[in-house]
């Protein structure tokens, strides 16, 4: 009977001294209505058929690199060390902005055309090292003729690579001693009464309007609950909505189809209507020219 459980315990040896591969984590602005994101995945799995292939969103607005930006630090902290993020939302491809792999002081990985997407994560959580992707010796095979689709032919192939361990970080490329290339956008300012900031993006399955104005700037309006606030959007510096709304806990307390000021699940100020859509209603987007102000009514 030993001899019989003898092959069960050396494979329970086997997976308990098994090194688990980093996960890789695809952001793109494709959407899944045709087979792009189904490309990148079989690259993935081709290239290293071990290594573990999540979603962040493929419907990040197309070319918009401000929301891939603040996607990608919204989740990145709950990921492990190690994990590797491929996020392509890349205008422009084909051109001469640099493929990239950034390492961050908290150990993870992010690989991404140098666009301004990687804004966010590079402030939040320290750039380690960037390395600008050698393209000679890390593109999938046969692919050199096409320039449209790099997030399968570059990026997609060397986050497999790098998982897998079949390059290490300083065989990615030179590195680029520089950084990255930084999104300028209204950073959250408070003045004489007034908090200025910045709509990185909206929340898109229910139209609310997320803020970067986080609750250690708002506390500076001294509001309570239930307290109303003036609200303005504008679009390029044109104003496209003013309200007077309430601060609330929660959408319930505003009653059906009714707007409130409220703090979104990231700690940051967000609108919305309850039972509604505040950004389809009123045609507001997201993005570095659309700015929101608050003051205390």
């Amino acid at each position: 009977m030993r001899y019989l459980l003898l092959p069960a315990v050396i494979l329970l040896l086997l997976s308990c001294t098994h090194k688990q591969l980093p996960g890789i984590v695809l952001q793109t602005d494709f959407g899944v209505k045709d087979g792009a994101v189904a490309e990148m995945k079989g690259v993935i799995f081709e290239t290293s058929p071990a290594v573990r292939v999540f979603d962040l969103t493929h419907e990040i607005p197309p070319y918009n690199i401000r929301a891939a930006s603040y996607r990608l630090q919204q989740t990145a902290p709950y990921w492990p060390p190690g994990t590797i993020f491929v996020s392509v939302v890349d205008p422009g491809v084909g051109t001469l902005r640099k493929p990239v792999v950034m390492k961050t002081l908290t150990g993870h990985y992010f690989v991404s055309p140098d666009n301004g997407s990687l804004t966010e994560v590079a402030q939040k959580m320290g750039i380690a090292q960037v390395r600008q992707i050698n393209e000679t010796l890390n593109r999938r095979p046969g692919s050199e003729a096409s320039y449209t689709f790099h997030g399968r032919d570059i990026f997609a192939y060397t986050a497999a690579k790098l998982a897998a361990g079949k390059i290490s970080f300083e065989e990615v490329g030179p590195e680029l001693p520089g950084g990255v290339i930084m999104l300028l956008y209204q950073q959250p300012v408070y003045d004489k009464g007034t908090i200025t900031g910045n709509i990185p993006v909206l929340d898109p399955q229910y139209g609310n309007i997320w803020t970067n104005i986080d609750t250690s700037v708002f506390k500076k309006l001294q509001v309570n609950y239930n307290d109303t606030l003036e609200v303005k959007i504008t679009h390029n510096n044109s104003l496209v909505y003013a309200a007077n709304l309430p601060y609330l806990r929660a959408f319930g307390e505003a009653g059906e189809e009714n707007a409130l000021v409220y703090i979104n699940s990231l700690m940051n100020v967000a609108l919305a209507i309850n039972m509604g859509n505040l950004s389809e209603k009123y045609k507001i987007g997201s993005g570095t020219n659309w700015n929101i102000t608050l003051k205390k009514h």
